[in-house]
């Protein structure tokens, strides 16, 4: 017999963190979402960006963010690598105060589920009180996630970090939660070929439900149109200067949106990737006056040798890693760009900085071993520079191994080639991420039968 339910769309609403590596993998799983005809879906931010929702039917409800109330200009509401200390706590205040009204959205849209980044963990009670599943969106591994949870007694690797590279909540906690017993589940955006054994993990020690349903960014960005405007980028002479260079020649170097350096290791970087031999193209995200006067000569430079090119800010990096001339990738360890890197084949060298970063080297390096450690040691907060200065010459040996044409330099390239067909296999049709997408929906649907409909 059919009931209301069976004719009403389930009701999917997201809320991303103000932080743009927490709010693109977020924005690409509701995209996911709604690729299905029977699932409406609705994103709550503090501002419209036409890139958010390219090519699929999502509502933006936009919230005001109450910056005046909270002593901060307008326009300033995100965390990025250039929010001055200052701004850090009044942007987290002022999302404090936004907690009740989009408690009140949550009711008013009537939402069938709610699917929110980690740190809003007071969205869990928020849930409940509604009676409706909340499911989490977890940034990072399954292996940085479970090595969190039990970094004493992991089972399924041996796996060995000094304490300067564990994040600062689990050397000192600071009563912060994550909020995981509270939620009905977990999403990640990874898959079961990448990660298999640390999901099963994952789940018995935590007891929780969990769908790993990546790579989302290859799953949503079917198009050059996506590629390009995922990040906010503008193209801008690059392109013409990797068909220039010949197929898998180019070092793609990049620490992602939340980096920053010294000028002492920007110098050492520098350096490194000039005197490596091989062509290169380097994301640079800081813009002190010293450190640009520094960096515009290094740039006037290797233009005049056509074996550097420097982009200023946002990158599309997509694109670029999916270029045939890029032969490898220098990362900070974000999980959006390994995810991204796996699913471009490509082998990288790790440069861990903050957050679980650490953590989601281990299976890059020690585990699928389609990676090469820098050699970073200590964990710093995301911003700040940190005492460690990592030399040109520990930067040079990895970059030599990432590039090379030593035995050893060929067998990550065709490990990370078979994980990028993996990658592939896993959002088609059979594939473990699409199967989990559909029993996730199907689920939610089954909840909402239980909960709300009479036949």
């Amino acid at each position: 017999m059919e009931t209301v339910c069976d004719k009403k769309k389930l009701k999917v609403i997201f809320l991303p963190f103000l932080s743009t590596s927490h709010i693109i993998p977020i924005v690409d799983i509701a995209r996911l979402f709604a690729m299905h005809d029977d699932v409406d879906v609705t994103i709550i931010t503090n501002s419209t960006n036409r890139d958010s929702c390219r090519g699929r039917s999502i509502r933006i409800h936009t919230v005001k963010f109450p910056a005046s109330q909270v002593g901060l200009p307008d326009g300033v509401e995100t965390f990025n690598v250039s929010t001055p200390p200052d701004m850090i706590s009044k942007i987290g205040k002022g999302l404090s105060l936004l907690q009740g009204e989009i408690e009140q959205l949550f009711q008013d849209l009537k939402a069938d589920c709610i699917v929110t980044d980690m740190f809003y963990p007071w969205t869990a009670d928020a849930a409940a009180n509604l009676g409706i599943p909340r499911l989490m969106f977890l940034g990072g591994s399954y292996l940085s996630h479970s090595a969190q949870h039990s970094l004493k007694k992991y089972a399924p690797h041996h796996l060995e970090m000094t304490r300067l590279q564990v994040p600062d909540w689990l050397r000192e906690p600071n009563g912060y939660t994550y909020s995981k017993k509270k939620s009905y589940g977990s999403l990640f955006d990874t898959f079961y070929d990448l990660e298999g054994t640390y999901q099963e993990h994952y789940k018995t020690v935590t007891g929780t439900k969990t769908w790993s349903l990546g790579p989302v960014s290859l799953w949503v960005n079917q198009d050059a149109s996506d590629k390009a405007g995922r990040g906010y980028a503008k193209e801008e002479g690059w392109l013409k200067w990797l068909k220039s260079k010949p197929e898998k020649s180019v070092l793609y170097v990049s620490f992602g949106s939340m980096s920053k350096f010294p000028s002492s290791q920007l110098v050492e970087i520098a350096q490194a990737l000039e005197e490596s031999g091989h062509s290169f193209m380097w994301v640079v995200k800081n813009r002190d006056e010293g450190d640009d006067r520094f960096l515009e000569e290094f740039e006037k430079r290797v233009k005049a040798s056509n074996k550097g090119y420097l982009i200023w800010g946002w990158a599309p990096q997509l694109l670029i890693l999916e270029n045939s001339a890029i032969g490898g990738l220098v990362t900070h360890c974000g999980w959006n760009t390994i995810m991204e890197g796996v699913t471009a084949g490509l082998p990288m060298a790790t440069w861990p900085l903050f957050a679980e970063q650490f953590f989601n080297e281990k299976p890059v390096v020690d585990v699928l071993k389609i990676g090469v450690a820098v050699g970073a040691k200590e964990w710093r907060p995301w911003n700040d520079f940190g005492k460690e200065v990592v030399k040109k010459e520990d930067i040079g040996k990895a970059i030599a191994l990432l590039m090379g044409s030593g035995e050893e330099s060929a067998e990550m390239r065709r490990k990370a080639v078979v994980l990028a067909t993996a990658a592939k296999t896993a959002i088609q049709v059979g594939g473990s991420s699409h199967t989990n997408m559909l029993g996730l929906i199907q689920e939610l649907k089954s909840l909402r039968f239980e909960g709300n409909c009479l036949p």
